[in-house]
């Protein structure tokens, strides 16, 4: 099926310029990775990659991804001053980049995170007019939008699993708009992502967690 875009997706967001793939999408990226590691990160190593390589300095893609890792909104006036708000904070940062990775998207930036004893690491790529993938997730393949309600759940790869958590689902008259599953191999830990319509209730969430072969249950709202 096509990818379809809406006239959002073209006028893009409300947003601290100087532009839509530069600033908001990398906000919205940064976003979306702390919301996955839980907390502000105490560490980040930041890897621009391609177009990004080039100009995140003079398109402001450094201080919008920064903003974004302080969980600022992509409309928010301290983007420009992130930096300053960072050594406030005590957020421990490096950039680095590569220009010529033939493999990936003109707009692809990885963002290794550290909290305490808890470590991620996210491919994120800026699509324009604030539109964002999450590629990767710890090495598995993602591919979610961060638009919707987004369920990532790490489980041992047994029979069934897809059915009975769609199943689960459906007892909170949840709609699931995208389902995928990655996996290391046959039989060994898989990574499931699922985006919905609308959220699921706490106990749900709880009771997912009770199950003996899920080994984590992260949860995201809607990012901006």
């Amino acid at each position: 099926m096509a990818e379809r875009s809406s006239i959002f997706d073209m006028i893009g967001p409300v947003m601290i310029g100087p532009s839509s793939s530069h600033t908001a999408g990398v906000v919205r990226i940064a976003r979306a990775a702390i919301h996955i590691l839980g907390h502000i990160p105490e560490e980040a190593t930041i890897t621009f990659y391609n177009s990004f390589a080039r100009t995140y300095e003079g398109h402001g893609s450094d201080r919008a991804i920064i903003a974004g890792l302080l969980d600022y909104a992509t409309d928010d006036s301290r983007i420009k001053n992130s930096f300053e708000h960072a050594k406030e904070q005590g957020l421990k940062y490096t950039f680095k980049s590569v220009g010529n990775a033939s493999t990936m998207h003109p707009n692809t930036i990885r963002l290794e995170l550290k909290y305490q004893d808890k470590e991620v690491e996210i491919v994120g790529v800026s699509k324009g007019g604030g539109v964002i993938n999450i590629a990767e997730v710890n090495g598995f393949v993602a591919n979610f939008t961060a638009n919707l309600y987004t369920m990532i759940i790490r489980a041992k790869d047994v029979k069934g699993t897809i059915a009975f958590i769609a199943e689960v689902i459906s007892h909170d008259e949840c709609n699931i708009a995208t389902m995928s599953v990655s996996r290391k191999g046959k039989n060994d830990i898989a990574c499931h992502f699922i985006e919905m319509d609308s959220p699921l209730h706490p106990i749900t969430l709880e009771y997912l967690r009770c199950i003996r072969w899920i080994e984590e249950v992260t949860y995201m709202s809607p990012v901006n």
